[in-house]
């Protein structure tokens, strides 16, 4: 028997961009713990502050029934639970579960009978039932779809992006038997005004989510490779973009660098789980490599800029402009600038690199680099990496020095 809606008390597992939202949201109807190892964000959240911006300090202030912790025990009181966190990949490219076998562990200590834990994590077909769940059943001793039961709800969150937010996004919903299924489908409907849609089974509802990144992934590798083709014939691939997109179902996306937590690693998820029962899928491995290759690309394609306007790169200072994953958003998570970054150095080059959005702390303590915050006239020549609205209305004020602007943001 599991348990009923009026009496779900949720416990969110992981509060970064996914869970946090999640946890306020429930949190202004019910009771919500949310459960992080680290202490730092713990105690900033009870202060009342969200450093990754996803949540306002009033949207925080509106949550009266949810509480921040970092002991577990304090999720005992709990009977569903939703796991938020992160699904990386490793150095070889393949999958790392850690995060979702560790948490996976934790739950096993203190669900119960009638209890349901939700995945939001993205991962491959399959993991839910066949990785996450054998470790809850041998951590707790109960059984599968008898004791316990299991959903899988994708996130969507978009960091930086204030226009999609969780409650307007639709959101796709599943569960491990049919009854769980509405469970866990009418308790997002709850917080998620968009509506939902009911999956068929656990295993769709994966699928789908990871698809969704990978078929953006594609689409920029094209792009990218396009205006590989247009530069070698002269042609401004920006404008190209803007002619092609007066067609009504032209899809419009500019070339970029691919980075951050989700579209630049679930290809991967999927890559690996196909690759285990027989099939390599080229495209998507071959649109990995490309986006994977821009920045090389890219600052090889800058250094022959420079030439061409008879500037001498010999102990030129470049300034490297943005160093978060994607505009306007303090996210530095497998940020493809530092890539960049490394390019530009290995080219000869003297990089400064400015993002008054990234946290000096942060970027120096992930990747060891002082970054400014402030755009000074300390460099030669600049590199528009990440087009942030207060980058490109410094950059108004620098009429004098040449920038570097494949993504064509520059009016």
């Amino acid at each position: 028997m599991i348990v009923s809606l009026n009496n779900a008390k949720i416990g969110i597992i992981g509060l970064g961009y996914v869970g946090l939202p999640l946890a306020v949201e429930f949190g202004k109807q019910r009771d919500t713990v949310g459960f992080d190892i680290n202490q730092l964000r713990i105690d900033q959240l009870s202060a009342g502050h969200d450093t990754t911006l996803e949540c306002e300090d009033a949207e925080l202030a509106e949550a009266k029934f949810l509480k921040y912790t970092t002991k577990i025990d304090q999720l005992k009181q709990c009977n569903v639970f939703i796991v938020t966190v992160p699904t990386p990949i490793d150095e070889h490219k393949q999958p790392d579960l850690t995060p979702l076998i560790k948490a996976s562990e934790t739950l096993g200590q203190i669900i119960k009978r009638g209890d349901v834990v939700i995945y939001e994590s993205t991962v491959y077909p399959g993991a839910t039932e066949e990785d996450c769940i054998p470790v809850v059943e041998k951590f707790s001793g109960l059984k599968f779809n008898e004791d316990f039961f299991a959903g899988y709800s994708p996130e969507r969150i978009n960091p930086g992006d204030k226009l999609h937010r969780l409650t307007n996004i639709l959101k796709v919903t599943s569960g491990s038997t049919p009854e769980v299924a509405d469970f866990v489908d009418c308790l997002y409907k709850t917080i998620i005004v968009a509506g939902t849609h009911k999956a068929s089974s656990i295993k769709v509802a994966e699928a789908s989510k990871v698809i969704e990144n990978t078929q953006r992934d594609v689409n920029i590798a094209l792009i990218n490779e396009l205006h590989q083709v247009f530069n070698r014939l002269n042609i401004n691939t920006i404008e190209v973009i803007e002619a092609a997109s007066t067609k009504w179902n032209f899809m419009k996306l500019s070339p970029g660098l691919v980075g951050g937590h989700c579209i630049g690693v679930d290809p991967y998820y999927l890559l690996h789980k196909s690759q285990a029962v027989g099939y390599v899928p080229d495209l998507i491995r071959h649109a990995r490599e490309i986006n994977n290759s821009m920045s090389d690309y890219l600052a090889r394609d800058f250094l022959m800029s420079l030439i061409k306007r008879k500037i001498n790169p010999i102990g030129c200072k470049v300034g490297l402009l943005g160093f978060t994953f994607k505009p306007n958003c303090p996210d530095i998570r497998n940020t493809k600038v530092f890539d960049l970054y490394n390019a530009l150095l290995d080219s000869g080059f003297n990089v400064v690199v400015y993002d008054s959005w990234a946290s000096k702390t942060e970027v120096k303590s992930e990747y060891g680099l002082e970054i400014r915050q402030q755009i000074d006239n300390e460099f030669d020549v600049g590199f528009l990496a990440v087009g942030h609205d207060n980058i490109l209305k410094d950059l108004e004020d620098i009429k004098s020095k040449y920038i570097y602007d494949f993504q064509g943001l520059i009016k």
